[in-house]
């Protein structure tokens, strides 16, 4: 019985859990908790170390070219080609999103012109009309620059007249206020190849002239549609004179005045005209004011037409 006994002890005392075996499984959870623990941090670790990378080359794409790229001074250069991206103008202008390299925005609408816009030019044979003055040559010859008609006053007296003599007949006297004077003693001369009843002439300082204030000389030259040049040769002594230019048709007209208080001035007048066939431009020659009470007058010597 003792043996037995002690040996049903001993079988009690061989099954009974040894003492340490409880601290042996309580290590091991916890070596395995602080492994989970490391690889939730290396995990974390890594994915903020993505993410700065990702952030890093994102920033890297845009920022400015290493400085081995650096313009003068350290001053990072801009890639050629590209719009500036800093508000600047560059070569393509001031930059805006969403445009391609060398792409412009699209231009704003016009703003409206405060100003009356230009008149439209003149339709070919409508009515024009301008007038000029300037110094009259010491030598006109009439056969050249009357290419079409011209006309001489006053080589025979204050009633004579010469014309081109196959000329167009363009130029037409129509009188005038005032007694008309012959006059030979004019400081320019004049001549002519072509011309009747006087065939020709090498040079001559007649004409005609009218003294005191409103009388002169009204004259005419007939359209044709086309442009013309009309030259009028004429003076003053002691005077004012006035050259009134207008259309028989209406429109445009135009004066223009020659004036010598103390003695004789002479001048060629330049009148161009266009007016439709049967139409005249019409003009007045004379005496707007009077310096002397001995017959301060305006003069005429010739018209020519081309």
């Amino acid at each position: 019985m003792a043996d037995e006994d002690r040996t049903r002890a001993g079988s009690r005392a061989g099954d009974a859990p040894p003492k340490h075996r409880p601290r042996a499984i309580t290590a091991g959870v916890l070596r395995r908790a602080r492994q989970r623990r490391r690889w939730a941090v290396e995990g974390a670790a890594v994915l903020v170390c993505l993410v700065m990378l990702i952030s890093y080359l994102a920033t890297r794409s845009g920022s400015a070219p290493d400085d081995d790229q650096a313009g003068p001074g350290g001053v990072p250069a801009r890639p050629p080609g590209l719009p500036a991206a800093d508000g600047r103008t560059g070569e393509a202008g001031p930059a805006t999103p969403g445009l391609r390299p060398r792409q412009r925005p699209p231009s704003p609408d016009p703003t409206p012109s405060a100003s009356a816009p230009a008149p439209p030019p003149a339709k070919p044979g409508a009515p024009a009309l301008t007038v000029s003055r300037g110094e009259m040559p010491a030598i006109v010859d009439l056969t050249a620059v009357g290419a079409r008609d011209w006309v001489h006053w006053g080589e025979r007296g204050g009633r004579s007249m010469n014309r081109k003599r196959s000329g167009s007949g363009e130029i037409i006297d129509g009188g005038g206020p005032g007694r008309r004077v012959g006059w030979d003693g004019n400081q320019e001369y004049v001549r002519w190849t072509d011309g009747t009843p006087e065939r020709s002439t090498n040079g001559s300082s007649n004409g005609v002239y009218a003294c005191g204030t409103g009388n002169g000389f009204s004259l005419a030259v007939a359209g044709s549609g086309e442009p013309r040049t009309v030259q009028l040769y004429g003076g003053i002594w002691m005077a004012r004179g006035r050259l009134e230019a207008r259309l028989s048709t209406g429109g445009p007209a135009s004066t223009v005045r020659l004036e010598d208080p103390y003695t004789s001035q002479s001048a060629q007048f330049t009148i161009r005209f266009t007016v439709p066939k049967g139409a005249r431009l019409l003009l007045n020659w004379t005496v707007e004011k009077v310096f002397t009470s001995h017959c301060g007058n305006v003069g005429l010597q010739a018209v020519t037409v081309r």
